[in-house]
């Protein structure tokens, strides 16, 4: 009876271009799902920070005024009572930004994503006058692109970001390396659309 034909052994090289291709492609899904709505938030919103003007009417202020114990301003004003006081009397979010004690007054500020509120104290009186300032939910977005005034816990958000959008890229170019019929296409139109920015970069910014 014939003998079944013995099967070549795959090389090395093939072996490893396959299981490039498939974990690079499994990556690329996978890395672009989680990342969505990363990229459609990071892309909506530099939109909108391009053209910040389109939503300048949305800033609303508030005032307010009080009066403070007298015991939390002496020559070391309390400020962790104060503080609390603030937030405790009129809502105040924000973490603190500013806190100081000179010229006869005590200033506290509080800052975040669209936000911003500054109480002027005066130690001599008790009293202070407190200026809240919400800039609305396109301004509140906008400072979560760029990170502004939005702690430690955003800040890791954009990290996290900024490694899954670069891993996605390269995925993706490695991809388009093995697909024979399309790899000379993909990387003139890739570098095509980088030379265009780097003209527009040199042409148009001054």
């Amino acid at each position: 009876m014939p003998t079944a034909l013995a099967k070549a052994p795959i090389p090395f090289r093939v072996q490893l271009r396959r299981q490039t291709a498939i974990v690079s492609r499994w990556l690329h899904l996978y890395l672009s799902m989680v990342s969505f709505a990363v990229v459609l938030f990071f892309a909506v919103t530099g939109l909108t920070l391009n053209h910040a003007e389109w939503f300048a009417g949305q800033v609303r202020e508030t005032r307010y005024s009080g009066t403070m114990p007298g015991r939390w301003l002496g020559k070391a004003p309390d400020e962790t009572a104060i503080v609390a006081k603030l937030r405790a009397d009129h809502g105040i979010k924000g973490a603190v930004a500013d806190f100081r004690a000179e010229g006869g007054q005590v200033t506290v500020s509080f800052k975040g994503p669209g936000y911003a509120a500054d109480a002027f104290i005066d130690p001599e009186k008790g009293t202070y006058d407190l200026v809240e300032t919400r800039n609305g939910l396109v301004a509140v977005l906008n400072d979560l692109h760029k990170g502004r005034d939005s702690g430690r816990g955003w800040s890791v958000v954009i990290d996290v970001s900024a490694v899954l959008l670069t891993l996605v890229s390269l995925t993706g170019l490695l991809l388009l390396f093995f697909v024979y019929k399309r790899r000379a296409s993909g990387l003139i139109l890739g570098l095509a659309g980088a030379a265009a920015c780097w003209m527009v970069w040199m042409r148009y910014v001054p």
